[in-house]
């Protein structure tokens, strides 16, 4: 954890302040890493109470079809044992649980394994899942046996890098202080060499983004799974083909705020470049089933028949349970915004959806 997240007796805000004011501006990467890590330390931010709200809290559906996929491609797989469930960044444990028992009615009950950088949400995790071995990183994960592995929502929290084209050049975007409040601007030090040549003559004021982190964790799976065989979900809000402008937002009561004001009090996130964590993949000999839209994908394992039968064994929850698979699925909610990455290892079959 960052000493920055881990100092939460002072705000964040004056300890940017200083840290510009004493060593100049610093990148948005920086930013949004320090401001992420003490938000994510210091509560829970799921829910009405929270900021936001995820998939597997709006549904149990969500889960259940998560678990019926993983366990699908396992059984075609040869079910091999032993088998872990491994889940980046598990929130509240809701989709793990639901998963997991939807899964076990195939015969697939794997070991599962977090990866949690939060104490506040592992306090949560334990309730909802407390058969689980608890990480910091990928690093500890086990070396043998199949990863089935999810990521929901995951990626888009890690710090972004953005590059703009300035008069002078490719800059990185940084962040000053200007009347009190945080800034981004320009910096001084080229960065040509970091832009890809088909962008490097792009006109002034195109921004560019990058995500090191997201390639980072996406390379290590796909090394694991080339290694010790398995599948990987990782299902984010984001875009399938190369895009510029910034998508940095920041999200405090369930409302976009200005992504630069609440720094460690909102919730900073990007869209996930799909198309570039797709190469990155497979540059690792890592098999790429397809990136598609979460509408889709829930579409075609069933969310609809599941909807059906949920409602007719609790019609006093009929309304409910639509409204929650129109907001999965809707092309003006989650269902086009948001999308699925399947990856797996060669020797292993296609997956469900893609």
């Amino acid at each position: 954890m960052s000493r920055l997240a881990d100092d939460a007796g002072e705000p964040l805000t004056a300890i940017f302040q200083r840290l510009i004011a004493n060593t100049g501006p610093i990148s948005v990467q920086y930013f949004m890493g320090e401001s992420n890590a003490r938000y994510y330390a210091s509560r829970d931010p799921l829910g009405d109470a929270g900021d936001f709200i995820t998939a597997p809290e709006i549904s149990q559906m969500f889960g259940e079809l998560v678990g019926l996929w993983l366990a699908d491609i396992w059984l075609r797989a040869g079910s091999p044992e032993p088998v872990h469930y491994v889940e980046l960044g598990p929130g509240r444990g809701t989709l793990a649980r639901d998963a997991l028992r939807s899964a076990a009615k195939f015969g697939l009950v794997p070991q599962v394994q977090f990866v949690e950088g939060s104490a506040a949400l592992k306090a949560l995790q334990v309730e909802a899942v407390p058969q689980a071995v608890w990480h910091a990183d990928l690093s500890t994960l086990p070396t043998s046996g199949p990863i089935l592995l999810v990521a929901n929502e995951f990626l888009d929290a890690l710090p972004i890098r953005q590059l703009v084209k300035a008069t002078g050049g490719w800059r990185e975007r940084m962040v000053a202080v200007h009347e009190g409040a945080f800034v981004g601007l320009a910096g001084e030090r080229p960065m040509d060499v970091a832009v890809p040549e088909t962008l490097r003559e792009a006109e002034s004021g195109t921004l560019i983004e990058t995500c090191p982190g997201a390639a980072a964790a996406v390379y290590e799976v796909a090394g694991r799974l080339v290694e010790q065989g398995g599948a990987a979900l990782f299902i984010d809000y984001g875009h399938d083909a190369v895009r510029t402008g910034s998508t940095l937002q920041a999200l405090r009561a369930h409302r976009k705020v200005d992504a630069f004001a609440h720094p460690g009090e909102a919730d900073l996130t990007a869209h996930v470049d799909f198309a570039t964590l797709a190469n990155v993949a497979l540059s690792r000999g890592c098999r790429w089933l397809g990136t598609v839209q979460q509408g889709d994908w829930l579409r075609a394992l069933g969310i609809e028949a599941r909807a059906q039968s949920l409602a007719q064994f609790a019609p006093e929850h009929a309304d409910a349970i639509a409204a929650a698979r129109d907001r999965l699925i809707g092309e003006d909610e989650m269902g086009a915004l948001f999308k699925v990455m399947g990856l797996a290892s060669p020797a292993w079959p296609d997956g469900a959806g893609f």
